[in-house]
Formats: C-alpha cells, sequence, structure tokens
C-alpha cells in the first residue's frame, strides 16, 4: 500500500502546472523540480512506500539563500524503482542503509522560508507565498533510477531551461495515491 506523505497537509489537491508548488513552475530565473505538499511546521512525513534510505542531507540554509531557514532531505530508493526525495524536513528520523515500510514516520515538514529575511528583492514567487503564510511545506520530488549529479541544484530548483532526464513529474504518482489512499 502507498500513504500520502503528510497525512496533515492542508489539503491533497496537488498543484497543476504552471501554480505555485507545481512541477517545473517556471520561477523566472528557475525551474521547481517537485511538488510542493503545504502543511503545518512539524507535521509528520511519512514514507509514501517500502524502500531504502539511500542518502540523507543538507536541502537549504541561510548561508546559501538569506530568506531559506536550515532544512534537510532523505532520499529513499522504493521498491518500485523510483526514487523519492523527501525535502525541506524540519528533521529526519531514520539513517542511511535503513529500510523503511509504507507509512513509516521519516521526519517533519519544516519551516523553509524565513519571513523576517523576505525583502522587496527576494523573487516574486516568495514574496507570493509569505503573503499566503505558506512557508511550511513537504518539498517531494520524483526520480527515476540512475540518477546522474543530484547536488547541481539548489534548494529544489534547476536553473536551466532542459529539464534533467531523471526527473519525473511526480503529480500522476500523487494523484494514484489520493485516489487509492485509505486515510
Amino acid at each position: 500500500m502507498k500513504y500520502w506523505p503528510v497525512p496533515n497537509s492542508y489539503s491533497k489537491n496537488i498543484p497543476i502546472n504552471g501554480y505555485p508548488g507545481s512541477f517545473w513552475e517556471d520561477r523566472d530565473d528557475r525551474r521547481h523540480c517537485g511538488i510542493d505538499i503545504y502543511a503545518p511546521e512539524w507535521s509528520d512525513v511519512i514514507a509514501i512506500e517500502n524502500g531504502k534510505v539511500i542518502n540523507i542531507g543538507l536541502f537549504t540554509s541561510s548561508l546559501w539563500v538569506p530568506y531559506w531557514n536550515t532544512t534537510y532531505y532523505i532520499l529513499i530508493k522504493n521498491t518500485t524503482s523510483y526514487i523519492c526525495k523527501y525535502a525541506e524536513l524540519r528533521d529526519v528520523n531514520v539513517h542511511i542503509d535503513e529500510k523503511v515500510n509504507s507509512g513509516q514516520l521519516i521526519g517533519h515538514v519544516g519551516q523553509v522560508l524565513n519571513s523576517q529575511n523576505i525583502t522587496k528583492e527576494s523573487p516574486s514567487y516568495i514574496k507570493r507565498l509569505l503573503r499566503k503564510k505558506k512557508l511550511s511545506m513537504l518539498h517531494l520530488e520524483l526520480l527515476k533510477v540512475p540518477v546522474i549529479n543530484i547536488e547541481e541544484y539548489l534548494g529544489g530548483n534547476w536553473y536551466g531551461s532542459k529539464k534533467p532526464s531523471y526527473l519525473v513529474d511526480p503529480t500522476s504518482y500523487l494523484s494514484s495515491i489520493r485516489r487509492n489512499s485509505s486515510q
């Protein structure tokens, strides 16, 4: 069974193309590499399906971008051979090489945006999130194997026009979970 990754999310609606938080959203100088699922900070994040943790790391930091808080990511290779990147996490409750079960707690939603450091010079999509009070979320990416150079983009944003071949639009994946979820 597959589970919705944030049971306490504000909604199970998936942002559609062109809307804030949608896959490959045009953010003027960059493209969004995943789907944002908005939820209160500290909301549980659970594994969508069975898999193995293959990497954990720093996802955002104010050392890189002033309006970011420190958040983390987890890469889990699912039994379906996709890799899920759960990001913008406040904390991580698993370890590299750990096997996880679908529905298992793996971390908590973080508040990625520091409202005190968002200025008039910040990108328009960041100011829009501030106005809508959408500062905490799970950023979810779906990757196909093999993944090449996963660290060559920053904070879930791709700074080029051509989508990497390993990056998959997670919309239909999440839609099927939402339809079939017993939650």
